[in-house]
C-alpha cells in the first residue's frame, strides 16, 4: 500500500464520519459538495461533526480517494469505515431513510 493509501486507510477508519470534498463543511467549493453537507444536515449530523477532507489542498489524496474506493468522484462519503458513496447515492440512501440509519441518527 501507498503512502498516499495508507494515510487514506487511516483517515477512513479514524473518524465515524468522514467526507472527502471540495472545500470544507463550512465553505463546500463545489455544488456536489455542498449538496453533501446538505444532506448530512437533514440527516441530523452537525456539519462540524464531520470530519473533511479538503481534496483540493492535496493532488495526491484528490487522486487516491478515487483509488481507494474504486470510485471515480469527489464527494465520497464513508462512516464507520465503510465507503457509502458520493452525493447521487447519497440523495437516494436519505430519500429512502436508509442514510439516517447507516448515520444512527
Amino acid at each position: 500500500m501507498s503512502d498516499t493509501q495508507q494515510r487514506i486507510d487511516t483517515l477512513v477508519k479514524s473518524n465515524d464520519i468522514l467526507l472527502f470534498m471540495k472545500g470544507n463543511a463550512s465553505f463546500p467549493m463545489c455544488g456536489f459538495s455542498g449538496r453533501a453537507i446538505q444532506i448530512l444536515k437533514a440527516c441530523g449530523v452537525d456539519p462540524k461533526s464531520v470530519a473533511t477532507v479538503n481534496v483540493l489542498e492535496d493532488p495526491e489524496i484528490r487522486q487516491g480517494i478515487k483509488e481507494y474506493s474504486h470510485w471515480p468522484t469527489i464527494p465520497q462519503l464513508y462512516v464507520k469505515g465503510e465507503f457509502i458513496g458520493g452525493s447521487d447515492i447519497m440523495m437516494e440512501m436519505y430519500e429512502s431513510g436508509e442514510l439516517k440509519q447507516v448515520l444512527g441518527t
